[in-house]
């Protein structure tokens, strides 16, 4: 008693799409014993498993047939799905008996990488995506650099739905960028176009692959709307036509830029480790201050916060305008003869040679201490490589 378009008959068995990375494979009947509820991918809405949609076994996904097809140029069709290969970007050399790989060696770094101790705890920023290490993560015993494990595990090469060209996008690292997505400055891994060479960051990559993601400050899942326009909880700004992480359950909003921001910082204002926080229960108080600027702070948007010292301050004025260059990592600028060190002083501001002006946020240092050559980020990276923004809270 089965009945199928004529359109139908023909769509193809096995597809490969810009909204996953495996094969998905077409089939007539989804037969799901635990009787959940299933939503596609794409549209968020429920896929009656009664009838066709491609699914991914692997990851146990599920695509409306229309969506999935609706753009000829977002899928391509597979033969077989052994012609699918899936460069990976680790080579495993050990694994632990419940079959984890606990020592590896990824193409981007010279020596090989163990995996973390999970006791949590860490300050450290992962070199992939410059958020700090949290477990699971891989470590190099012979120099400082960290990887997530997700981070760690992505493909050399990847297509994304987000990107307007047709050609893959290839996983790069040391190279300084702009990502076309959030707008942030930074020399981490990113993904680059092979064709319009456009760069994408590690953050917005992971954070807008399809499907339900999770928020520290939010109990209910949250989805990506490309096309939705409103304000941000956290921040207050409108999304101005670039899409959001909106909650299916009430009306919860997170900009792609706030979705990603580090959930712990740190300052000199505090000894501590500051955390984000999306309340603030002062209520004694009728005025709310950032400690660092010393000007007044929205209590309904997010800010950093020591519980210990009671430290609080706007999330702009911890993070500063570049919280994703890896300080300490070499930028070779044209006009200077010897390699400079991306620094951020503390304590002591030197005047820039540029501009004569104290470098009191990020800065670019000679490498050779007898050269005592210093300046401003903004004062020698290209113009695409500035921030031109400000942080809404």
């Amino acid at each position: 008693n089965i009945i199928i378009h004529k359109n139908c008959i023909s769509l193809p068995r096995i597809i490969k799409s810009k909204w996953h990375d495996h094969p998905l494979i077409h089939t007539y009947f989804h037969h799901i014993e635990d009787f959940r509820v299933l939503d596609c991918l794409i549209c968020h809405d429920e896929v009656n498993t009664e009838h066709g949609s491609y699914y991914c076994s692997k990851c146990d996904v599920i695509f409306h047939v229309k969506c999935a097809m609706k753009d000829k140029d977002s899928y391509e069709i597979v033969e077989n799905e052994d012609e699918m290969p899936h460069e990976s970007s680790i080579s495993v050399i050990g694994r632990n008996e419940a079959g984890e790989a606990t020592k590896i060696k990824h193409f981007k770094h010279m020596h090989n990488l163990m995996l973390g101790p999970f006791v949590g705890g860490y300050e450290n920023s992962c070199n992939g995506c410059m958020l700090p290490i949290s477990d699971p993560f891989y470590y190099c015993s012979e120099c400082v650099f960290y990887l997530h494990k997700a981070c760690a595990e992505l493909t050399k090469m990847k297509n994304v739905w987000h990107h307007h060209c047709q050609e893959p996008l290839a996983l790069i690292s040391d190279k300084a960028f702009e990502c076309q997505e959030c707008w942030h400055i930074s020399n981490a891994f990113a993904y680059e176009c092979c064709g319009c060479e456009e760069n994408k960051c590690l953050r917005c990559v992971i954070a807008l692959t399809p499907g339900a993601r999770t928020c520290l400050k939010h109990v209910h899942p949250l989805y990506f709307y490309r096309d939705y326009e409103g304000q941000c909880n956290a921040c207050g700004d409108t999304t101005r036509g670039y899409g959001a992480f909106c909650c299916k359950d009430c009306n919860f909003v997170l900009d792609l830029g706030c979705f990603s921001l580090p959930i712990t910082a740190r300052h000199k204002c505090d000894e501590h480790l500051l955390s984000l926080t999306d309340n603030d229960d002062n209520s004694y108080s009728e005025s709310h201050h950032c400690d660092i600027c010393e000007e007044s702070r929205d209590v309904n948007r997010w800010f950093y916060h020591c519980t210990t010292c009671d430290t609080s301050a706007h999330v702009g004025c911890v993070l500063g305008s570049y919280p994703f260059l890896k300080l300490g990592s070499i930028y070779e600028e044209t006009n200077h003869p010897h390699p400079l060190i991306i620094v951020k002083k503390k304590y002591y501001y030197p005047d820039c040679d540029k501009c004569s002006k104290p470098c009191e946020d990020v800065a670019l240092e000679c490498s050779k201490l007898e050269c005592k050559y210093i300046v401003h980020w903004d004062c020698v990276a290209p113009y695409f490589l500035r921030h031109w923004w400000k942080w809404g809270m």
